[in-house]
């Protein structure tokens, strides 16, 4: 035998655990929630597996295992679920160190709350990803077998690592804290508010471009492991003409706290600020939003009563930034600290 030979067997253990290696692909996690996505037109919404099942190429990118959280379109999703939610997924991560990333698919009417919910309470960097779509399965060019195979390959890639939670449709890459519904029917539906889009899903690979710079996740300041429920945060819109009567009686509901939807830039109607003035005394924590999808409130009005000035979020944003402050304090200057902050 040559030494050549002998080389050439040495090798072989080496040159079969390289291939290996690269065979090997990330364990990916779908969490199935419900949602268009799931649904079909005039029939039940299709379970987690079958939905799955029905996209085989994601095993291209991924070993790909499937757990059905719920089948419920996402309009019908309650604080109770996001809770559970990032429970469960906190408890996923920590119990499987070979568990590379999360997607979830979800219903898109309520998607972007549940993605800022957990991009503030989710406690790992591995990535998680949520997906759905605008078309039901069995809609001509329905979009969701694309969007899922696209959450998957985010969620697979390193690049993805730390970046918050994100949401994956139409090729597009949107942080968890600005990502906003636009429209009702197109495919195009979301964007992401003030700064865009984070990144793209090419046919050659995963980009991103940018990143959120506000905390998230393993920076996040919120621990909802120990909690049994959330407290309870109302939404009241303001509008034209609104009667102070109307907003009194509002207040007299059992909250913890209360998000306003106001005119551009905190501005409101004098029915809107008389009845505010008069629910102070209850001393319900209240959080000024404006209604204009852009740009931060600068410098809010002048109120005859105190209030938290949110920091760019949307009511429905800003009422899960509310939800989750109440967890640590109801004190106005600090909870106007974590809004200035996240």
């Amino acid at each position: 035998m040559t030494n050549r030979t002998i080389l050439l067997l040495l090798l072989i253990p080496i040159l079969l655990s390289a291939q290996q290696l690269q065979d090997v692909k990330p364990v990916v996690l779908i969490l199935t929630t419900g949602g268009t996505i799931a649904s079909r037109t005039d029939a039940p919404l299709i379970a987690g597996p079958a939905l799955v099942q029905a996209v085989p190429e994601i095993t291209n990118y991924a070993n790909i295992s499937v757990e059905e959280f719920s089948v419920i379109g996402s309009s019908k999703m309650t604080p109770t679920h996001w809770l559970r939610l990032a429970q469960r997924i906190n408890s996923l991560f920590s119990e499987n160190i070979n568990l590379a990333s999360i997607v979830i698919t979800h219903g898109t009417d309520t998607l972007e709350e549940t993605a800022y919910f957990l991009n503030l309470t989710v406690k790992s960097d591995r990535p998680v990803v949520l997906v759905g779509s605008m078309r039901s399965s069995n809609e001509i060019s329905a979009d969701g077998p694309a969007n899922l195979i696209n959450a998957v390959r985010v969620a697979a890639s390193e690049q993805a690592v730390n970046k918050g939670v994100l949401v994956v449709l139409n090729e597009d890459i949107t942080a968890a804290r600005d990502v906003l519904k636009t429209d009702n029917r197109r495919v195009h539906t979301f964007r992401g508010s003030n700064v865009g889009h984070i990144g793209t899903v090419d046919p050659d690979g995963v980009r991103f471009y940018h990143r959120s710079l506000q905390p998230h996740t393993t920076s996040s300041e919120f621990d909802v492991s120990g909690l049994a429920a959330l407290p309870r945060v109302f939404i009241l819109s303001d509008f034209t003409g609104i009667d102070e009567s109307l907003v009194s009686n509002f207040g007299k509901q059992e909250m913890d706290g209360l998000v306003v939807r106001t005119f551009a830039g905190g501005r409101m109607s004098a029915g809107m600020l008389a009845g505010l003035a008069n629910l102070e005394q209850r001393g319900t924590p209240t959080v000024i939003t404006s209604r204009v999808p852009g740009g931060r409130i600068v410098s809010a009005p002048d109120y005859d009563f105190s209030a938290v000035v949110s920091n760019g979020q949307q009511d429905n944003k800003a009422r899960i930034l509310l939800m989750l402050a109440l967890t640590q304090t109801s004190e106005l200057s600090e909870v106007q600290r974590i809004f200035d902050t996240y």
